[in-house]
């Protein structure tokens, strides 16, 4: 029997309430800064307007849980402070998140420390969403490309049905001008969750969630050129299909590398799990050569990767992970790697080097 009462020791999550989406993803002072979708009086959401929880680590193993970084305490957030980014600017931390009250604006806290922030003035620093966007205007993804600074925000056009990223550009980070639309997908409700990274002097990571009219969302990692400010698409995967993953965010930290951290939901759980078992997944670095894209654990981690467990069962034709309440999660392709990283109820599986991941809650 699964016990869904005991903690995971790696993969972080609160002491209670709510979590969902990973935002605000860095490094700064010394420490990887990991900030979330927050509802910290309840363990489901909607009971309480989003707030930001904070966690820190120097090694991805050992979590400090800090005071709650963004509270919806202005009269423009105070339905809530949503999913965004984080950004550091002369040695001050930036977090940029979508403020909702009767609508959806753009909204910036900085902090000096990396624990206390403090909301701007001039809050909402982006205040409606254009002719192209729709009311469905969220996640503000905050880089810096070159020399200039960007902002990518996730919508949907309802008239014409599309899925669209949107572009922004500022010189100080608090003034923005309206690029246009930097990518879309037809026949979507919208996009949301995206992250943007410059990961060399030509290439970018590109990652959002689509969100179809008649399909499943998804999550899509996309590795392109910024040209003239639109993103031209060279490759597009989704390096985690398993059953319970969404919202990744991605970020480049102090030695280089670009990392990957997805929320793994406790949605389907509700009802007979005690508290929400939802939580973060292990950081995989994304690695590219030769057209292969890879999503495989941070070196810091790989020592608790195993070969086998007795939740999954090699066959065949590739392997079957046993689940208590679900249907079992079946691999069929060959696989001449398999490694796994389970932490009580949620078991990652890398397979190839990563070519391909499954997170699965038990």
């Amino acid at each position: 029997m699964i016990d869904y009462s005991k903690r995971p020791k790696y993969h972080y999550k609160p002491e209670k309430g709510w979590i969902n989406d990973p935002n605000g993803l860095v490094w700064f002072n010394g420490w990887y800064h990991v900030f979330y979708q927050h509802a910290p009086d309840f363990e489901i959401p909607r009971k309480q307007p989003m707030h930001w929880g904070h966690a820190r680590t120097k090694n991805f193993i050992d979590w400090e849980e800090l005071p709650i970084a963004l509270k919806p305490d202005k009269p423009y957030d105070h339905e809530g402070c949503w999913s965004g980014t984080a950004i550091v600017k002369d040695n001050k931390l930036y977090l940029f998140y979508a403020s909702i009250s009767n609508d959806s604006t753009v909204s910036v806290a900085f902090s000096e420390d990396g624990i206390n922030f403090e909301k701007y003035k001039g809050n909402p620093v982006i205040a409606h969403y254009p002719k192209e966007g729709g009311p469905d205007f969220r996640d503000p993804a905050v880089c810096k490309i070159n020399d200039s600074y960007y902002c990518v925000m996730a919508t949907g056009n309802p008239d014409e049905k599309a899925g669209r990223l949107l572009l922004y550009k500022s010189k100080d980070l608090l003034n923005w001008d309206y690029s246009g639309v930097m990518n879309e997908w037809k026949n979507c409700m919208y996009t949301e969750c995206p992250s943007f990274i410059q990961v060399d002097k030509e290439q970018c990571l590109l990652s959002t969630s689509v969100c179809p009219l008649e399909s499943d969302h998804y999550f899509s990692l996309m590795l392109g050129d910024f040209i003239n400010e639109k993103f031209i698409i060279n490759q597009s995967f989704n390096p985690d299909k398993g059953p319970d993953q969404y919202a990744g965010q991605i970020f480049r930290d102090n030695l280089g590398r670009n990392i990957l951290i997805t929320w793994i939901p406790g949605w389907s759980y509700r009802g007979y799990a005690e508290k929400d078992v939802g939580c973060m997944s292990v950081p995989r670095e994304i690695k590219y050569s030769n057209g292969v894209v890879t999503a495989y654990p941070v070196k810091e981690i790989q020592h608790l990767l195993k070969n086998e467990d007795h939740f999954l069962k090699r066959t065949k034709t590739g392997f079957v992970i046993e689940r208590e309440n679900r249907e079992p999660c079946i691999y069929v392709g060959d696989i001449t790697d398999l490694k796994i990283l389970r932490d009580e109820y949620i078991m990652e599986v890398f397979v190839n080097g990563g070519k391909e991941v499954y997170s699965v809650l038990l």
